[in-house]
Formats: C-alpha cells, sequence, structure tokens
C-alpha cells in the first residue's frame, strides 16, 4: 500500500511540475526553449526538464537515505506515466 501511495503522490507531483514548467515560458520568467513541432505550433520542453531535474533530486534523496533499490522504480513509473499523461494532455505545446 505504501508502494502505491508513493508512487501515486510522485505522478501527482511531477504532472504538476510539468504543468508549472511548461506554463512558466509564458511567463518570461525563463528563457524559452524549444523545438518546432509543425506549422505554427512549438513544444516547450522547460516542463520536461524541470520534471528530470526533480526525478534525478529524488533518487539522489534515495541514495544518501540507502533505498534506492526501491526508489528507482517507483519513481521511474511515476515519471514515465507523467510523461504520457502530460504530453497527452499536449502540456508544452503552444500555438506561435
Amino acid at each position: 500500500m505504501k508502494r502505491v501511495l508513493s508512487v501515486v503522490l510522485q505522478f501527482i507531483l511531477f504532472l504538476v511540475v510539468f504543468l508549472v514548467g511548461s506554463l512558466l515560458p509564458g511567463a518570461n520568467v525563463l528563457p524559452t526553449l524549444s523545438v518546432g513541432a509543425g506549422a505554427g505550433r512549438v513544444f516547450v520542453y522547460d516542463g520536461v526538464l524541470l520534471m528530470l531535474a526533480l526525478y534525478l533530486l529524488i533518487l539522489l534523496i534515495a541514495a544518501a537515505r540507502k533505498r534506492i533499490h526501491f526508489a528507482w522504480q517507483n519513481s521511474t513509473l511515476a515519471l514515465v506515466l507523467a510523461l504520457i499523461l502530460g504530453l497527452a494532455m499536449k502540456f508544452g505545446f503552444k500555438s506561435i
């Protein structure tokens, strides 16, 4: 039960970070890192980079606590699910 709760909470955290990271470039807070995604569309991948930074931070904390064996599986599953759902919800895609 703890493992499922851990995955769900990390999934929500990764999804929120992906959304916030995708919205920040619109406010001109960070320099925009983007790639063309078709005619009149760009994909701003700042949210993905923030999500990966958070993933590495979680793994570093787990390694320091010597619980990396269990943590990498939960965190990786949560990261992949959040990435899939975030891309399906079109986080990061902007019209120009």
